[in-house]
């Protein structure tokens, strides 16, 4: 009967909801919704019975002097300005929900890179799903089967997205979720999937000719068979930080260490996440962006006590490399 109930609301009103955040999300447009729908009965059926109750009976009426009633005043700015606070605060609490990242320890990492117009989706082991033939004459839809992204059931997932052309958006419906993918820098969306099955993902940013035949699919599966999926399409390359173990060695490993010893540059012991400080600006978080700033143009913030030294990276390192790089850095705890 659940199930069945689930099934009309969604088809009538929304997705079905593939995450908790999802539920919350429909609870506050349910609020949305129904406040103004009474908002409105009461101020468009009060105008109504005031125009037929005090309506001109001829053309000898006249209108009668009227002062005001603070009373009245009052409780109709004091409760709208009430339920305006309230819309505020929840929608707050909801927003910051879905943009407070969850722990690195304790969630999957997915890297999206837009292109027109396809998905290109990367894990930590190696594995790409991806396929810029993914709209042809015979399947106007793309081939959605390579465009899948299978994450686990009941952890959290990170995105960490860019573009390699123009500015698309990542819009996935039964998460109630949605972040722009933007050329030359990092953004980020997270979820935790609490219900297995497939979730459409669309591209809600027009990025040219195809873009409404830029499908993909979420696939959500128990974390056991997600594990045995992983180790089965594991590429014999390897994993994205071994590629970036390898870029270390061969680029940066004169001037930067992995044991906190202070040699050229700052070590990248427990670099990621870290406050750092510079000899000019404020103080910054190293996150994704900070870090892929620092590699292609170190100049822009140089850290307190450290020389100028590095030379900038940009247009030497591709983006697969600097993703690679990126996820290395990350690693060294």
């Amino acid at each position: 009967m659940n199930n069945w109930l689930s099934l009309i609301s969604a088809n009538a009103f929304m997705p079905i909801q593939g995450t908790e955040i999802a539920e919350k999300v429909d609870g506050f447009y349910s609020f949305l919704l129904i406040s103004s729908l009474i908002s409105s009965i009461i101020l468009i059926g009060g105008m109504t019975a005031f125009i037929i109750k005090y309506k001109r009976q001829s053309a000898n009426d006249k209108t009668a002097y009227i002062t005001h009633n603070t009373l009245a005043e009052f409780t109709w700015s004091f409760i709208p300005f009430v339920i305006m606070m309230v819309i505020f605060y929840w929608g707050k609490v909801i927003f910051n929900e879905l943009r407070s990242m969850p722990e690195s320890a304790s969630s999957e990492e997915i890297h999206v890179v837009g292109v027109q117009w396809a998905w290109n989706f990367k894990y930590k082991n190696g594995i790409k799903q991806y396929t810029k033939e993914g709209i042809s004459k015979d399947n106007k839809l793309g081939n959605v089967e390579k465009q899948v992204m299978v994450v686990p059931l009941n952890k959290p997932v990170k995105l960490v997205m860019t573009s390699n052309d123009v500015i698309h958006s990542f819009y996935i419906p039964g998460f109630r979720n949605k972040q722009d993918v933007i050329p030359g820098r990092y953004t980020s969306l997270w979820f935790k999937a609490d219900k297995l099955g497939e979730y459409q993902v669309f591209c809600t940013e027009y990025c040219g000719l195809s873009h409404s035949q830029m499908p993909a699919t979420i696939r959500v599966l128990p974390e056991a068979d997600y594990k045995a999926w992983l180790d089965t399409n594991k590429p014999a390359e390897g994993a994205v930080s071994d590629a970036g173990k390898e870029l270390y060695e061969n680029k940066c490993r004169s001037c930067h260490s992995l044991d906190g010893t202070r040699v050229v540059g700052p070590t990248w012991k427990g670099l990621f996440g870290a406050k750092r400080e510079f000899e000019s600006g404020p103080a910054v978080d190293a996150d994704e962006n900070y870090l892929r700033e620092s590699i292609l143009n170190p100049n822009a913030k140089v850290v307190k006590g450290y020389p100028a030294a590095m030379p900038p990276y940009a247009g030497q390192l591709s983006d697969d490399e600097l993703s690679q790089l990126i996820d290395y850095i990350k690693s060294v705890k």
